[in-house]
């Protein structure tokens, strides 16, 4: 069932006489398998947008638009329990999806943050942080939980992840993973035996700490990378090139603008940033493709990078085929050798922060 033609402004079910996407269409989106046997898009849409951060979002817009993600073969979401509405915002568009025959794959990765961290961390507490996703998820499990951990000197995260083991082992969750943990730390879990799917890190060519130290490891144990800030919120694109330097909060008026901007100011300011983006305007033009394409295709061809998750502000703006367009860029050596001539002049950011996550704990 084309599932535009699923949902209704009203948000209820249309008559099922008409045919969802077609293989041909799906086929455009390459897919990874996790090591638990989900098959995920390599392009994820992230509902990060959706928390409050980005402005107002209409939970109907939000949940129509979903539909035109699926539809174009765009079928995986990543979300989290601190995104604000989007387990439950992702929970009504899954209740929609049921009554579609046959029923559309569609696959959904959230995350448990504790924040503040419990004052205990046992079974029961795990279980209901779990129990409350799938509530608004409306799901009967978990395809993947991804778990986030704010000081590793509380090394209560390793009991918390030996819970969540238990319960994937129990078929509660099915791919268990991490966000924002560091190499050293990821080899820690995997060395007590924990199966770990992927670590969701910040990579772009702005941020390529993750290939300096994780990369290695994770191919050594089959584990993907998952990308977000691929695009820099926005800032690798047209859009900024050629622009003057923006500072101010009505300038900088996302939190995704906000963060990565600070970025772009510890990897080596705003007139090194506009060279590349110049030069990402020659790889493009040539490429015949946006920069947002040539940003996210240098990423998705990094090894261990399973897929790469851009922000989606449901209902409000979509570049749907556009990220689509990423799939099919095909950058040549001397496409890279123009871009890398210009990363080799900017800071070491693994020496400017520290590993992948290291930001959110200093």
């Amino acid at each position: 069932m084309n599932i535009r033609g699923l949902i209704n402004t009203n948000l209820e079910y249309f008559t099922s006489n008409t045919i969802y996407c077609t293989k041909e269409k799906m086929a455009q989106v390459p897919k990874v398998r996790l090591q638990g046997g989900l098959e995920i898009c390599r392009l994820l849409n992230g509902m990060w947008q959706v928390s409050g951060g980005h402005g107002s979002i209409d939970p109907q817009k939000a949940v129509k638009a979903m539909g035109a993600y699926v539809d174009a073969g765009l079928t995986t979401f990543d979300m989290a329990d601190i995104y604000g509405p989007a387990e439950k915002i992702f929970g009504t568009f899954n209740s929609q999806l049921k009554s579609a025959v046959p029923a559309p794959a569609v696959q959904a990765l959230t995350k448990w943050v504790p924040y503040p961290s419990p004052m205990e961390i046992n079974r029961g507490v795990v279980e209901e942080a779990i129990q409350k996703s799938m509530d608004r998820m409306q799901v009967e499990r978990l395809d993947c939980l991804q778990f986030h951990w704010w000081n590793y000197r509380d090394e209560r995260y390793l009991d918390a992840l030996g819970h969540l083991s238990d319960l994937q082992q129990e078929g509660i969750i099915r791919e268990l993973a991490l966000t924002n943990f560091d190499t050293q730390r990821l080899e820690e879990i995997v060395s007590r035996g924990i199966r770990i799917s992927s670590n969701q890190v910040q990579y772009s060519l702005i941020d390529r700490r993750p290939a300096a130290k994780m990369e290695k490891f994770c191919l050594a144990h089959d584990i993907q990378m998952l990308t977000y800030g691929t695009l820099g919120g926005g800032l690798l694109s047209e859009r900024y090139l050629g622009c003057r330097e923006p500072k101010s909060l009505e300038e900088l008026n996302t939190d995704s603008l906000s963060k990565y901007k600070k970025m772009v100011d510890i990897w080596g300011g705003w007139e090194l940033f506009q060279e590349l983006l110049s030069t990402l305007d020659v790889v493009a033009r040539r490429r015949g493709c946006s920069i947002a394409n040539v940003a996210t295709k240098y990423v998705l061809d990094q090894p261990a990078v399973g897929g790469v998750i851009v922000g989606c502000r449901l209902g409000v703006a979509e570049h749907i085929q556009d990220n689509l367009r990423s799939c099919s860029v095909s950058l040549a050596p001397e496409d890279l050798q123009d871009i890398n001539s210009v990363l080799d002049r900017s800071q070491d950011l693994l020496l400017a922060i520290g590993d992948c996550g290291d930001e959110y704990r200093k």
